[in-house]
């Protein structure tokens, strides 16, 4: 079972930068396409972005060109650069994996979620 462990969310003022970081810890065959989710005080949970293992990249239309994500699969981590913040980028943010178990079983692991908050 693999778990995903987020990392460096926090208060930043709009117009500034943070760098969020999802490590995956456990054990499966393989761990596919990772991303990120947000999910702001009374709405849906959304996609922000998401990498395949060979790079392929996939953006919601509002975080173009001031987000980017990345993933170094050696160490089985995904991180999400975000600058030029706006107060609408407020959410709590998922790391999410798609993996394959060593059973060879298609699930979807989730981290526990890490709060990205405007605090101008």
């Amino acid at each position: 079972q693999v778990q995903l462990v987020e990392s460096g969310g926090g208060l930043v003022q709009a117009g500034g930068s943070l760098r969020l970081s999802c490590a995956a810890s456990g054990i499966a065959f393989s761990i596919n396409d990772m991303g990120w989710y947000r999910q702001a005080p009374g709405k849906q949970r959304e996609l922000v972005a998401t990498i395949s293992t060979g790079g392929k990249t996939n953006y919601a239309d509002s975080v173009k060109g001031r987000f980017t994500i990345s993933r170094d699969n050696a160490k089985e981590t995904v991180y999400l650069q975000m600058s030029s913040l706006k107060p609408e980028d407020t959410a709590v943010y998922y790391c999410n994996a798609d993996v394959i178990s060593i059973v060879r079983t298609p699930t979807r692991a989730w981290g526990q979620g890490t709060q990205v908050t405007d605090s101008s």
